[in-house]
């Protein structure tokens, strides 16, 4: 699917207030209530946009720790299989396959230092995992939930 400018002035117009009226896009990109929506619907069903979300402050739902950890896997483990795993534990927010020594990198929020600790032993248990390392973030710096947000005109 082409994705022209309108397109990414949508997107963008979205990414900043995803409960924002195909109105109010409309008169932020120069189209019509109609339009907009055909575009929306056109972009929903190609998967340029995959949904739309609250943003949520993890803080004030208490969960006050912040971590990384990276998993070391027995031979060939597959992606899938690790997937699998740490897709059963809810305080895992995000994982992926990384470059480097390690297998992959889990982020995890947990309420406390010790739900941490018990999560990574959850996870270290994991017959397929060797070892873990991990650290614990200090405080956030850059924080861009709209990183992918197309530039308007660009």
């Amino acid at each position: 699917m082409s994705v022209d400018e309108l397109d990414k002035r949508i997107v963008a117009a979205l990414v900043e207030d995803a409960r924002a009226t195909y109105a109010e896009v409309g008169a932020k990109v120069g189209l019509s209530a109609p339009a907009v929506k055909r575009r929306v619907d056109r972009l929903l069903a190609a998967g340029a946009i995959t949904g739309f979300s609250a943003q949520v402050d993890p803080l004030a739902l208490g969960w006050t720790t912040e971590a990384y950890v990276e998993l070391f896997c027995r031979g060939r483990t597959s992606p899938a299989d690790i997937a699998s795993a740490v897709t059963k534990y809810p305080e895992v927010t995000d994982a992926c396959t990384i470059t480097g020594d390690a297998d992959a990198l889990l982020h995890i929020r947990a309420s406390d230092v010790r739900h941490f600790e018990q999560v990574v032993e959850r996870i270290g248990a994991e017959p397929f995992v060797v070892r873990t390392r991990s650290v614990i973030v200090l405080s956030r710096l850059v924080n861009r939930h709209d990183l992918l947000a197309p530039e308007a005109g660009g």
